[in-house]
């Protein structure tokens, strides 16, 4: 939790809720860089995660729905509600057109919340090596590919599992479609059977403070 609110803190200030979003939402980098204006539905309290930004090997990049082709809902906390209508304010929002799938599919509109300087959609590899990497340096945090952007899906899975969200539910956030794969990249960072087990009891069965002592 520390390393990713310095790694927050620590980048530019218009990168800073797209940091917050992934570690709250579970986003996958592409995922970030393609969550749309219409993805955040208020009224439902989720954000609609159905498309992602896609570099090809000639750095072309396109629309494309998120890994494995499944869109999915993520609970929106209010929290982060507010932080993304801020940050739509400080930095507006512009439509952008690219192919949607490949090169020749049809074309596809979208108002990328996420956008660079210059309102254009986030390179990957430039915003990897120019922006996430100097943030690290920064925040005294290794270069490493453990570090990378993923880190913030990785963190959201972490916290969830470790406060009892159950492993189908984290999978269907992360748009897994076999919970058991979410079970073995994560089981690690799930409390033990043994250390729950002993927690429960003792809620239960502690003595109380206020217990009157038998005769």
């Amino acid at each position: 939790m520390e390393q990713v609110k310095t790694v927050a803190g620590a980048i530019t200030r218009r990168y800073e809720v797209m940091v917050q979003t992934a570690a709250a939402l579970g986003l996958r980098q592409g995922e970030a860089f393609g969550l749309a204006v219409d993805d955040i539905d208020l009224a439902a309290g989720v954000v609609h995660v159905r498309r992602q930004v896609k570099m090809l090997k000639d750095r072309q990049m396109l629309f494309a729905p998120p890994k494995g082709g499944k869109s999915r809902d993520v609970p929106l906390p209010e929290s982060l509600a507010l932080r993304l209508s801020d940050h739509q304010v400080a930095f507006q929002p512009v439509e952008i057109t690219l192919p949607w799938r490949a090169p020749e599919g049809p074309l596809h509109s979208a108002e990328p919340i996420f956008t660079t300087r210059l309102h254009s959609l986030i390179n990957r590899t430039e915003f990897n090596r120019f922006v996430w990497k100097p943030t690290l340096i920064k925040a005294g945090i290794p270069t490493t590919r453990e570090n990378g952007f993923h880190m913030l899906r990785h963190h959201f899975a972490s916290v969830l599992l470790e406060r009892g969200v159950s492993i189908k539910a984290v999978a269907d956030f992360l748009g897994h479609a076999d919970p058991g794969f979410t079970l073995r990249t994560y089981t690690h960072l799930m409390p033990s059977s043994e250390e729950r087990m002993r927690q429960v009891i003792e809620d239960i069965w502690a003595p109380s403070g206020n217990a009157a002592p038998k005769s």
